[in-house]
């Protein structure tokens, strides 16, 4: 039987919106290859052995519907990842030398969660998307203000960075000498070493009552007890890191992935025969984001998962979305 392979598909999920602006496939993009002099290893990034892991889940809990099954064998080759999601201090460097300026302040708006509104915040008269009434278009908002124009990040530097784009992820790797890493290294360096778990930590969400991520507690949207410490965005090196010394793998924001999105392209794979260094699919309209963020809660959204996925169109930002990098050993 020919399997179907879809690429177009951007799963059902309540944690991101896009500007449903979708982008063409780029053309001569070599993942594996970092483009600028600046290539160096540094102190903030852990070197990942490499090697065959379990990829996906079976979950009961899973979403199907994103692809997150079936359980396949992948092997990745050993590469070095940033232990932490790029923060504020580092984006402002590079914006800085480079004078770059994100998707986000040259469309003029992002999305802002909306008790997170800024006094004095411009709402767009398109509002919410269909779907998803917590999310606001919101004028002047950016990495830089990240509530809208009178908001700011001056206590939040070590912070991840938001309401940054896929496109904006890549010329940031551009400048640093990294890349974004693959689906399958970001899971493989997730799991820290663990097979089949449903955390970087192990299967309890909070082992001995504690909590190990940031995300939504109470009920969504209108109320969140913060039990983790956190209503929005928390420091990027909070809680204890995974056997790779990764901080917030799991909660906080989202992150990019190198990856286009597909719900099928993976199911071909083996359960015996590893995939060496899968990529995904070779065009697309949504790229792959993993992680999940502050606004996942079990009631609706549990992809603070290790398996789980979703995705957004490389020129969407929201107020829960960043990245990390990663360089080839």
């Amino acid at each position: 039987m020919k399997l179907k392979i879809s690429i177009n598909e951007t799963p059902p999920t309540c944690c991101t919106v896009s500007r449903d602006t979708p982008q063409p496939t780029p053309t001569g993009f070599n993942l594996r290859n970092p483009v600028s002099s600046k290539s160096t290893v540094d102190s903030d990034m852990s070197l990942v052995p490499g090697g065959v892991f379990s990829m996906g889940t079976d979950y009961e809990g899973a979403f199907s519907s994103d692809g997150e099954g079936p359980v396949r064998k992948v092997y990745v080759d050993p590469f070095y990842i940033d232990k932490i999601a790029v923060t504020n201090t580092k984006f402002a460097r590079f914006t800085k030398e480079t004078g770059y300026r994100t998707e986000a302040e040259k469309f003029g708006w992002s999305f802002v969660f909306y008790l997170f509104i800024a006094e004095r915040a411009g709402i767009s008269s398109l509002q919410s998307p269909s779907g998803t009434p917590w999310w606001k278009r919101i004028d002047g908002s950016s990495w830089r203000h990240p509530e809208g124009p009178s908001s700011n990040i001056k206590d939040r530097m070590n912070h991840p960075v938001v309401h940054v784009s896929w496109n904006d992820a890549i010329e940031y790797c551009n400048w640093s000498g990294k890349r974004l890493p693959t689906e399958a290294e970001w899971e493989f360096a997730a799991r820290g070493g663990l097979e089949k778990r449903i955390f970087p930590w192990g299967d309890e969400l909070t082992p001995k009552g504690i909590h190990r991520c940031n995300i939504w507690q109470g009920t969504f949207p209108n109320y969140n007890s913060e039990e983790d410490g956190f209503a929005g965005t928390a420091p990027a090196k909070q809680y204890e890191p995974n056997d790779y010394g990764l901080y917030n793998v799991a909660g906080n924001v989202w992150e990019w992935q190198s990856d286009w999105f597909s719900s099928t392209f993976h199911s071909r794979g083996s359960l015996t025969e590893p995939d060496h260094n899968p990529q995904g699919p070779i065009r697309g309209t949504t790229k792959t984001i993993k992680g999940g963020s502050y606004l996942c809660h079990d009631s609706y959204c549990n992809r603070y998962r290790v398996a789980a996925r979703s995705a957004n169109t490389p020129d969407s930002s929201t107020g829960n979305l960043g990245f990390r990098c990663v360089f080839d050993a």
